[in-house]
């Protein structure tokens, strides 16, 4: 197998990582293989024994830097001067078909010097459901990390409901620099090590941005998008915090994710967000907060840092104008209008309160307005057709409104219970279910499955997530 590795993160500072090869494992088993992201990445040649043995760990590439990388965080609020990699492996970097530069990560990969007592591992659950959300993700047209392999190791992982079978995911991402790769070196007053990351983080994602508020503007707008994005398709990232926003605007690290079914403004999915603090409503709110953080780090650099933070604070406090006009736009073209004026506000907010007290699916809604469909979402069926008329006048003007939204809300989605589904066949050893949903998500804009757009029954609902861990 060949992987034309072109490194640049491992020429940094040693102080920024721990190089380390990924630990081995007993049996590696190829589960599932993304032929087109590897082509693209420019990976050829080695059939299933060797990809398994590869990005299983058991075998370093030529031309590989194995490393863990170091950074901080807020979680859930409360900083964390020392996070960093507990359980992931950076093979190193590849330049793609399209000249970006893209990380090669192994997760799950075994422990590193910033575990944290934990075992560096994990369970063909969460690689599964990274593998199969980041791709959906990507079909439906959201900045993300991408998958190119899970692998099974063949050997148990002890949680606390047992020994599960153990698996690792290879993400390939933008980069993995992340708010807390900052934060970890302002926290410390490293200034010189702040200053080298925050040159090298210009010169690979945003060439233009000039200087540490050039970096803070551009990783702003990009994460107001971002946030749009997810917001449009009922997305909850369910663990917001500074070491899982990216640099790059890039969504990173699927652990209690989901996608709604019933629409409500306070859902959330993660078992240990027992404060809301990540429900769907909130997300804007802590992408500021996020870059806020940022903010505060990029700062430690400047000189003149009075006048420094009142321009910082600025690019900040514009950030919420930012992500309403991204979210109006990218709602509206749900409604089927292409150019949106600031009263649609008021029409979206309308159609999204109804269903939030009817308990309407989010995608089955949207996907079905103007068919009796959208209207049997709703038990106030009167409410919704005084909704549904001011809308019709409000899109009779509008360019080809029905092809605006069929643009604009899939079919399928990888709804919650449909993923549990297909990781309890996995376990058993079944991967029909994983290899079915991965081609309908493949066309999310396409009804190829119509049982995959479902939503669960009363005794399907998947009321939470847990870490993927």
């Amino acid at each position: 197998m060949r992987i034309p590795f072109d490194n640049s993160y491992a020429s940094l500072p040693d102080g920024f990582f721990t190089r380390l090869d990924p630990t081995p494992v007993k049996e590696p088993k190829l589960l599932a293989w993304n032929d087109d992201l590897a082509a693209s990445l420019g990976i050829e040649g080695g059939d299933a024994k060797t990809r398994a043995q590869v990005f299983g760990g058991n075998a370093v590439p030529a031309g590989a830097a194995p490393l863990a990388q170091l950074y901080a965080g807020h979680q859930f609020g409360n900083f964390n001067p020392q996070l960093g990699d507990g359980r992931a492996i950076l093979l190193g970097e590849v330049v793609d078909s399209v000249g970006k530069r893209r990380d090669i990560q192994l997760k799950g990969s075994g422990p590193t010097p910033y575990s944290r007592m934990g075992d560096g591992r994990a369970w063909v659950g969460p690689v599964l459901r990274e593998y199969l959300i980041s791709e959906a993700m990507h079909a439906l047209g959201v900045p993300t990390t991408r998958a190119l392999a899970a692998v099974a190791t063949g050997e148990p992982i002890l949680r606390e409901s047992g020994p599960l079978p153990g698996a690792i995911v290879t993400r390939v991402a933008a980069s993995h620099l992340r708010v807390g790769t900052f934060q970890v070196f302002a926290h410390r007053g490293e200034t010189e090590a702040l200053k080298t990351l925050t040159d090298y983080a210009i010169a690979r994602h945003y060439p233009d941005a000039k200087g540490p508020l050039g970096l803070l503007r551009a990783v702003c707008a990009a994460q107001a998008e971002l946030v749009a994005q997810w917001m449009s398709f009922g997305f909850i990232h369910g663990v917001m915090n500074t070491d899982n926003c990216s640099i790059s605007g890039e969504t990173i690290d699927y652990g209690p994710c989901a996608f709604m079914d019933a629409f409500h403004q306070g859902r959330v999915f993660s078992s240990i967000d027992r404060q809301g603090r990540y429900a769907y409503g909130n997300q804007p709110q802590i992408v500021v907060w996020n870059m806020a953080q940022l903010a505060t780090s990029l700062l430690q650099q400047m000189d003149d840092k009075e006048t420094a933070v009142e321009d910082a604070t600025e690019i900040v406090h514009d950030m919420p104008e930012l992500i309403e006009a991204a979210w109006l736009r990218r709602f509206a073209a749900k409604l089927g209008i292409s150019n949106p004026r600031p009263e649609d506000v008021d029409l979206i907010n309308e159609l999204l309160s109804l269903m939030q007290t009817d308990g309407a699916d989010f995608t089955n809604t949207f996907r079905a307005l103007g068919t009796e469909q959208a209207r049997d979402q709703f038990t106030d069926r009167d409410a919704f057709d005084t909704w549904a008329e001011n809308w019709r006048s409000r899109i009779k003007d509008e360019p080809a409104p029905q092809a605006v939204m069929r643009a604009a809300n899939p079919a399928v989605i990888p709804r919650n219970h449909r993923i549990e589904q297909m990781i309890e066949a996995a376990v058993a050893g079944d991967m029909a279910l994983f290899e079915r949903l991965m081609t309908a998500l493949a066309t999310p804009f396409e009804e190829t499955d119509p049982e995959l757009q479902r939503p669960p029954t009363e005794d399907e609902i998947v009321p939470a997530t847990f870490c993927g861990t």
